[in-house]
Protein backbone atom coordinates (compact mmCIF):
# COMPACT_ATOMS: atom_id res chain seq x y z
CA UNK A 1 0.00 0.00 0.00
CA UNK A 2 3.16 2.37 0.01
CA UNK A 3 3.96 1.70 -3.49
CA UNK A 4 1.57 4.28 -5.47
CA UNK A 5 -0.38 3.69 -8.76
CA UNK A 6 -0.92 5.30 -11.93
CA UNK A 7 2.44 5.70 -14.35
CA UNK A 8 1.05 9.31 -14.76
CA UNK A 9 1.87 10.09 -11.06
CA UNK A 10 4.57 8.02 -9.98
CA UNK A 11 6.85 9.92 -12.90
CA UNK A 12 6.30 13.03 -10.79
CA UNK A 13 7.71 11.19 -7.99
CA UNK A 14 4.03 10.36 -6.30
CA UNK A 15 3.57 14.79 -5.78
CA UNK A 16 0.28 14.65 -6.57
CA UNK A 17 -1.65 14.66 -3.19
CA UNK A 18 -3.16 18.23 -4.39
CA UNK A 19 -3.03 17.61 -7.94
CA UNK A 20 -5.12 13.96 -8.32
CA UNK A 21 -8.55 14.31 -10.26
CA UNK A 22 -9.33 11.07 -11.83
CA UNK A 23 -10.48 7.17 -10.63
CA UNK A 24 -6.78 7.34 -9.70
CA UNK A 25 -7.78 9.62 -6.44
CA UNK A 26 -8.80 6.71 -4.65
CA UNK A 27 -5.41 5.72 -3.76
CA UNK A 28 -3.40 9.06 -3.96
CA UNK A 29 -6.29 11.62 -2.11
CA UNK A 30 -9.86 10.36 -1.99
CA UNK A 31 -11.34 14.25 -1.99
CA UNK A 32 -10.04 14.35 -5.75
CA UNK A 33 -13.10 11.90 -6.91
CA UNK A 34 -15.06 14.97 -6.71
CA UNK A 35 -13.61 16.75 -10.04
CA UNK A 36 -14.95 13.28 -12.09
CA UNK A 37 -17.42 14.09 -15.12
CA UNK A 38 -17.94 10.58 -15.90
CA UNK A 39 -17.09 6.89 -14.79
CA UNK A 40 -13.14 6.04 -15.21
CA UNK A 41 -11.30 2.76 -15.15
CA UNK A 42 -7.79 2.57 -14.79
CA UNK A 43 -5.13 -0.62 -15.11
CA UNK A 44 -1.24 -0.69 -13.69
CA UNK A 45 1.30 -3.59 -13.91
CA UNK A 46 4.79 -3.22 -12.70
CA UNK A 47 7.60 -5.83 -12.47
CA UNK A 48 9.78 -5.91 -9.21
CA UNK A 49 13.10 -7.69 -8.48
CA UNK A 50 13.93 -8.88 -11.89
CA UNK A 51 10.32 -9.41 -13.11
CA UNK A 52 10.25 -12.17 -9.91
CA UNK A 53 7.74 -10.12 -8.03
CA UNK A 54 4.71 -8.64 -10.41
CA UNK A 55 2.69 -5.69 -9.09
CA UNK A 56 -0.96 -5.36 -11.10
CA UNK A 57 -4.14 -2.48 -9.64
CA UNK A 58 -7.16 -1.53 -11.13
CA UNK A 59 -9.39 1.42 -9.97
CA UNK A 60 -13.32 2.05 -10.64
CA UNK A 61 -14.96 5.49 -9.78
CA UNK A 62 -18.00 7.31 -11.23
CA UNK A 63 -19.91 10.61 -9.88
CA UNK A 64 -22.64 10.17 -7.48
CA UNK A 65 -23.94 13.40 -8.57
CA UNK A 66 -22.52 17.22 -9.06
CA UNK A 67 -21.11 17.13 -5.70
CA UNK A 68 -19.80 13.46 -4.47
CA UNK A 69 -18.24 10.25 -5.65
CA UNK A 70 -17.61 7.00 -4.94
CA UNK A 71 -14.73 4.50 -5.77
CA UNK A 72 -12.89 1.27 -5.44
CA UNK A 73 -9.79 -0.44 -6.14
CA UNK A 74 -7.78 -3.64 -5.73
CA UNK A 75 -3.92 -3.58 -5.75
CA UNK A 76 -1.88 -6.78 -5.66
CA UNK A 77 1.62 -7.25 -5.13
CA UNK A 78 2.66 -11.05 -5.25
CA UNK A 79 5.58 -13.40 -6.15
CA UNK A 80 4.50 -16.46 -7.96
CA UNK A 81 5.40 -20.09 -8.11
CA UNK A 82 7.99 -20.65 -5.01
CA UNK A 83 9.22 -23.83 -4.79
CA UNK A 84 8.00 -25.44 -1.33
CA UNK A 85 11.05 -27.70 -0.66
CA UNK A 86 9.83 -27.95 3.41
CA UNK A 87 9.28 -31.58 2.60
CA UNK A 88 12.06 -32.68 -0.10
CA UNK A 89 13.24 -35.78 2.10
CA UNK A 90 11.24 -37.90 2.20
CA UNK A 91 11.11 -39.80 5.51
CA UNK A 92 13.77 -42.32 4.75
CA UNK A 93 16.34 -39.75 4.35
CA UNK A 94 16.27 -40.10 0.51
CA UNK A 95 15.77 -36.55 -1.84
CA UNK A 96 12.75 -36.66 -3.84
CA UNK A 97 12.10 -33.99 -6.03
CA UNK A 98 8.78 -35.05 -7.06
CA UNK A 99 7.73 -33.99 -3.70
CA UNK A 100 8.20 -30.40 -4.05
CA UNK A 101 5.21 -28.28 -4.44
CA UNK A 102 4.65 -24.56 -5.67
CA UNK A 103 2.54 -21.90 -3.84
CA UNK A 104 2.75 -17.98 -4.23
CA UNK A 105 2.69 -15.33 -1.49
CA UNK A 106 0.86 -12.06 -1.97
CA UNK A 107 -0.39 -9.21 -0.77
CA UNK A 108 -4.08 -7.70 -1.67
CA UNK A 109 -5.88 -4.19 -0.65
CA UNK A 110 -8.65 -3.67 -1.49
CA UNK A 111 -9.69 0.19 -1.33
CA UNK A 112 -13.55 1.87 -0.86
CA UNK A 113 -13.80 5.45 -0.96
CA UNK A 114 -16.49 8.00 -1.15
CA UNK A 115 -15.63 11.77 -1.69
CA UNK A 116 -17.76 15.28 -1.42
CA UNK A 117 -17.93 18.79 -2.08
CA UNK A 118 -17.96 20.77 1.24
CA UNK A 119 -20.22 24.16 1.84
CA UNK A 120 -17.50 25.86 1.55
CA UNK A 121 -16.43 26.44 -2.43
CA UNK A 122 -13.07 25.38 -3.69
CA UNK A 123 -13.36 22.48 -0.67
CA UNK A 124 -13.54 18.95 -1.30
CA UNK A 125 -12.93 15.62 1.36
CA UNK A 126 -12.62 11.67 0.86
CA UNK A 127 -12.89 8.90 2.87
CA UNK A 128 -11.38 5.40 2.24
CA UNK A 129 -12.03 2.69 4.00
CA UNK A 130 -9.18 -0.45 3.52
CA UNK A 131 -9.43 -4.00 3.48
CA UNK A 132 -5.60 -6.38 3.91
CA UNK A 133 -5.60 -9.18 2.38
CA UNK A 134 -2.43 -11.12 2.94
CA UNK A 135 -1.57 -14.68 1.77
CA UNK A 136 1.63 -17.17 2.20
CA UNK A 137 0.78 -20.06 0.35
CA UNK A 138 -1.23 -22.54 2.56
CA UNK A 139 1.47 -21.74 5.81
CA UNK A 140 -0.19 -18.29 6.61
CA UNK A 141 -2.69 -15.65 5.77
CA UNK A 142 -3.65 -12.19 7.67
CA UNK A 143 -6.90 -10.15 7.42
CA UNK A 144 -6.60 -6.23 7.87
CA UNK A 145 -8.78 -2.94 8.13
CA UNK A 146 -7.92 0.90 7.82
CA UNK A 147 -9.20 3.89 7.21
CA UNK A 148 -7.99 7.42 5.10
CA UNK A 149 -8.87 10.78 5.23
CA UNK A 150 -8.45 13.19 2.39
CA UNK A 151 -8.77 16.99 1.54
CA UNK A 152 -8.32 19.56 -1.26
CA UNK A 153 -8.89 23.19 -1.39
CA UNK A 154 -8.54 25.20 -4.64
CA UNK A 155 -8.07 28.58 -5.35
CA UNK A 156 -7.19 30.81 -7.81
CA UNK A 157 -5.39 27.47 -10.14
CA UNK A 158 -3.34 26.62 -6.69
CA UNK A 159 -4.50 23.62 -5.05
CA UNK A 160 -3.55 22.47 -1.36
CA UNK A 161 -3.99 18.83 -0.28
CA UNK A 162 -3.78 16.70 3.02
CA UNK A 163 -3.86 12.79 3.00
CA UNK A 164 -4.02 11.15 6.32
CA UNK A 165 -3.56 7.33 5.61
CA UNK A 166 -4.04 4.69 8.65
CA UNK A 167 -5.49 7.42 10.71
CA UNK A 168 -7.18 4.63 13.39
CA UNK A 169 -3.77 2.47 12.50
CA UNK A 170 -4.34 -0.85 10.23
CA UNK A 171 -4.44 -3.81 12.11
CA UNK A 172 -3.58 -7.34 10.48
CA UNK A 173 -4.01 -10.04 12.16
CA UNK A 174 -2.29 -13.59 11.04
CA UNK A 175 -3.72 -16.83 11.08
CA UNK A 176 -0.83 -19.62 11.26
CA UNK A 177 -1.30 -23.18 10.65
CA UNK A 178 -0.46 -24.89 13.04
CA UNK A 179 0.01 -28.53 10.81
CA UNK A 180 2.18 -27.09 8.52
CA UNK A 181 4.17 -25.09 11.22
CA UNK A 182 4.55 -28.30 12.84
CA UNK A 183 6.57 -29.96 9.87
CA UNK A 184 9.60 -27.28 10.07
CA UNK A 185 9.63 -26.36 13.47
CA UNK A 186 12.38 -27.84 14.53
CA UNK A 187 14.33 -28.41 10.78
CA UNK A 188 16.89 -26.03 13.09
CA UNK A 189 17.77 -27.05 16.38
CA UNK A 190 16.94 -23.93 18.15
CA UNK A 191 15.37 -21.97 15.36
CA UNK A 192 11.15 -21.66 14.57
CA UNK A 193 10.72 -23.13 17.33
CA UNK A 194 8.25 -19.99 18.40
CA UNK A 195 4.85 -19.39 16.36
CA UNK A 196 5.98 -15.62 15.27
CA UNK A 197 3.96 -12.87 16.11
CA UNK A 198 0.25 -12.89 15.13
CA UNK A 199 -0.94 -9.08 14.52
CA UNK A 200 1.09 -6.58 12.48
CA UNK A 201 0.42 -2.82 13.02
CA UNK A 202 0.71 -0.08 10.51
CA UNK A 203 1.14 3.67 11.98
CA UNK A 204 -0.39 6.49 10.69
CA UNK A 205 1.48 8.97 8.08
CA UNK A 206 0.48 12.05 6.37
CA UNK A 207 0.95 13.70 2.92
CA UNK A 208 0.85 17.57 2.61
CA UNK A 209 0.65 18.49 -1.00
CA UNK A 210 0.42 21.51 -3.27
CA UNK A 211 0.14 22.30 -6.62
CA UNK A 212 -0.24 24.55 -9.40
CA UNK A 213 -1.01 24.73 -13.25
CA UNK A 214 0.33 27.20 -15.89
CA UNK A 215 -0.74 27.85 -19.53
CA UNK A 216 0.35 29.24 -22.14
CA UNK A 217 -1.05 30.11 -25.32
CA UNK A 218 -3.48 27.53 -24.89
CA UNK A 219 -1.51 24.97 -25.89
CA UNK A 220 1.49 24.25 -23.61
CA UNK A 221 0.57 23.47 -20.02
CA UNK A 222 2.96 22.88 -16.69
CA UNK A 223 1.92 21.48 -13.77
CA UNK A 224 4.67 21.86 -10.64
CA UNK A 225 3.60 20.08 -7.88
CA UNK A 226 5.74 19.14 -4.23
CA UNK A 227 4.79 16.85 -0.82
CA UNK A 228 5.93 16.49 2.08
CA UNK A 229 5.85 12.73 3.16
CA UNK A 230 5.57 12.62 7.03
CA UNK A 231 5.75 9.43 9.21
CA UNK A 232 5.80 9.68 12.90
CA UNK A 233 8.83 7.93 13.68
CA UNK A 234 12.48 8.50 13.25
CA UNK A 235 14.05 7.31 9.78
CA UNK A 236 16.52 7.85 7.48
CA UNK A 237 14.65 10.62 5.83
CA UNK A 238 16.54 14.03 4.79
CA UNK A 239 14.51 15.81 7.69
CA UNK A 240 14.16 13.45 11.04
CA UNK A 241 13.72 13.13 14.65
CA UNK A 242 12.16 11.14 16.92
CA UNK A 243 8.28 12.69 16.35
CA UNK A 244 8.30 13.14 13.03
CA UNK A 245 10.06 11.84 9.64
CA UNK A 246 9.78 14.14 6.41
CA UNK A 247 10.57 13.04 2.93
CA UNK A 248 9.95 16.21 0.00
CA UNK A 249 8.92 14.88 -3.11
CA UNK A 250 8.53 17.20 -6.24
CA UNK A 251 6.81 16.98 -9.56
CA UNK A 252 6.30 18.27 -12.65
CA UNK A 253 4.38 17.44 -16.00
CA UNK A 254 4.60 19.53 -19.62
CA UNK A 255 1.66 19.04 -21.39
CA UNK A 256 0.78 19.27 -24.70
CA UNK A 257 -2.84 20.30 -26.08
CA UNK A 258 -3.83 17.89 -23.38
CA UNK A 259 -2.46 15.03 -25.84
CA UNK A 260 1.07 14.33 -25.08
CA UNK A 261 3.08 14.92 -21.93
CA UNK A 262 6.63 14.68 -20.61
CA UNK A 263 6.87 14.42 -16.95
CA UNK A 264 9.84 14.31 -14.35
CA UNK A 265 10.16 14.33 -10.38
CA UNK A 266 12.52 13.35 -7.41
CA UNK A 267 11.86 12.06 -3.93
CA UNK A 268 12.77 9.55 -1.73
CA UNK A 269 15.24 11.61 -0.27
CA UNK A 270 17.36 9.48 2.47
CA UNK A 271 20.51 10.06 4.29
CA UNK A 272 22.09 6.63 3.52
CA UNK A 273 25.26 5.82 6.10
CA UNK A 274 28.30 4.63 3.50
CA UNK A 275 30.91 1.54 4.44
CA UNK A 276 33.42 4.36 5.81
CA UNK A 277 30.31 5.46 7.90
CA UNK A 278 29.86 8.82 6.15
CA UNK A 279 26.31 9.59 5.12
CA UNK A 280 25.36 10.21 1.59
CA UNK A 281 22.01 11.67 0.35
CA UNK A 282 20.13 9.66 -2.21
CA UNK A 283 17.33 10.41 -3.65
CA UNK A 284 15.08 8.56 -6.54
CA UNK A 285 14.44 10.63 -9.90
CA UNK A 286 11.55 9.60 -12.26
CA UNK A 287 10.43 10.32 -15.47
CA UNK A 288 7.56 9.57 -17.58
CA UNK A 289 5.59 10.43 -20.55
CA UNK A 290 2.13 9.99 -21.43
CA UNK A 291 -0.76 10.20 -24.38
CA UNK A 292 -4.03 10.64 -24.25
CA UNK A 293 -6.77 10.68 -26.99
CA UNK A 294 -10.51 11.10 -26.90
CA UNK A 295 -10.77 9.86 -23.52
CA UNK A 296 -8.44 7.08 -23.80
CA UNK A 297 -5.08 7.68 -21.48
CA UNK A 298 -1.27 5.54 -22.07
CA UNK A 299 1.33 6.13 -19.42
CA UNK A 300 4.86 5.27 -18.52
CA UNK A 301 7.05 5.45 -16.35
CA UNK A 302 10.42 4.69 -15.06
CA UNK A 303 11.68 5.06 -11.73
CA UNK A 304 15.02 5.60 -10.41
CA UNK A 305 16.44 7.16 -13.43
CA UNK A 306 20.35 6.99 -13.35
CA UNK A 307 20.24 4.39 -10.11
CA UNK A 308 20.94 7.61 -7.52
CA UNK A 309 19.16 5.60 -4.78
CA UNK A 310 19.28 2.70 -3.36
CA UNK A 311 15.60 1.39 -4.72
CA UNK A 312 15.98 -0.37 -8.23
CA UNK A 313 13.98 1.03 -11.41
CA UNK A 314 10.77 -0.14 -12.42
CA UNK A 315 9.27 0.19 -15.95
CA UNK A 316 5.55 1.02 -15.10
CA UNK A 317 2.51 0.72 -17.81
CA UNK A 318 -0.57 2.42 -16.75
CA UNK A 319 -4.44 2.62 -18.72
CA UNK A 320 -7.16 4.90 -17.84
CA UNK A 321 -10.45 5.20 -19.73
CA UNK A 322 -13.14 7.74 -19.71
CA UNK A 323 -15.72 5.03 -20.47
CA UNK A 324 -18.25 7.77 -21.40
CA UNK A 325 -16.68 7.26 -24.84
CA UNK A 326 -18.28 4.01 -25.28
CA UNK A 327 -22.18 5.72 -24.78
Amino acid sequence: MNIGVDAAALGMSSAVTASTNDVNAVYWNPAGLTNLEDHQIALMHASYFANIAQYDYIGYASPIDDRSAWGISMIRFGVDDIMDTTQLIDSQGNIDYNRIRLFSTADYGFTFSYARKLPVDGFQYGVNAKVIRRVIGKFANSWGFGFDIGLQFERNNWKFGLMLRDITTTYNVWNIDEEEYAKIANAIPGENNELPESTEITLPKAQLGVSKRFDFHNDYSLVTSANLNMRFEQTNDIISSKVVSIDPALGFEFGYTDLVFVRAGAGNFQNVTQLDNTEKLNFQPNIGLGFRYKGIQVDYALTDLGNQSTALYSNIFSLKVDLGIFR
